[in-house]
């Protein structure tokens, strides 16, 4: 891990596909491989089809039309940060072909503004906060490995209030939070919080990783059914725990335009935009 972190450190950017938690947990359920080449990390899926994702490492070090002709397979290569969707546009442009993946955008907010909830454009989400906070008997403590198993065990409630077994998304991310759970203690760089109702009883919880010394990734947060507020109460917690953050990564939408509108309407301050990138075909 320690060596996949420091090629994660040297590019420009870090979208939250390529943190080291984000690739084991998901491994599996996208049939993800990685190559090691010298300098640079590439990753390939084959599932639900064949495609690279963009390499980890220097980019601007790289001479990538030849880094890019050396490919085994000319598959599609998608989740392709901005920064090297750029460099690949004036280096390679005679070779492979770029377009916007919006569904792939990662939303960056500024913590501190989450936190304080200032102004009209968080108007609803601090009253939101407030119902919740007022009616209920609740506490907020960072999650460690003792509570775990409580975590795991609303996480099942959770999915059985969902039912979800009848989709194919929300059991496979069932899966992968069941297994960052359970090795939680033992995962690099990952932070968590609770918060608990009428004194044990598990009503959210968040997964987050640092993936810059400024930038938290929310990787999985949920919360039950039956509490007003209680998103709004543990975003709002969990980052006013971890004040020391600038800003925090909370992922993709994945194209769900029910996601979509609720990851705007935390007034996002910055997007990492992400490409897909297929060949161009050449004269023989």
């Amino acid at each position: 891990m320690p060596e996949y972190r420091r090629h994660l450190d040297a590019a420009s950017q870090a979208a939250s596909d390529y943190s080291f938690v984000n690739i084991w947990a998901w491994a599996q359920e996208y049939g993800l491989t990685w190559a090691w080449d010298n300098d640079l990390v590439w990753l390939r899926q084959s599932l639900p089809y064949p495609a690279y994702w963009a390499p980890v490492g220097n980019w601007e070090a790289a001479d990538w039309q030849p880094r890019l002709l050396e490919l085994a397979e000319k598959l599609p290569i998608i989740r392709v940060p901005e920064k090297l969707a750029g460099l690949w546009q004036s280096q390679a442009a005679n070779i492979i072909s770029g377009e916007e993946a919006r569904e792939h955008w990662d939303y960056i907010y500024n913590t501190s503004e989450l936190i304080t909830l200032k102004g009209r454009k968080f108007h609803k989400k601090k009253n939101l906060l407030n119902q919740f906070k007022s009616k209920h008997d609740w506490h907020y403590i960072p999650m460690e490995q003792p509570f775990v198993d409580q975590v795991l065990k609303m996480q099942l409630n959770w999915c059985t209030w969902r039912n979800c077994e009848a989709s194919a998304g929300l059991a496979a991310e069932d899966r992968v939070i069941s297994k960052v759970l359970h090795d939680y203690a033992a995962l690099p760089d990952l932070l968590g919080g609770i918060i608990m109702v009428n004194e044990f009883d598990v009503a959210a919880f968040v997964v987050a990783e640092v993936i810059r010394p400024d930038t938290l990734i929310i990787h999985f947060e949920k919360g039950m059914g039956g509490y007003k507020g209680i998103y709004q109460a543990i975003n709002q917690m969990f980052l006013a725990a971890n004040p020391e953050f600038v800003f925090v990564n909370r992922e993709q939408d994945l194209g769900n335009e029910g996601l979509r509108k609720a990851k705007m309407s935390y007034n996002p301050v910055k997007f990492i935009k992400k490409y897909t990138f297929k060949w161009l075909r050449r004269n023989s």
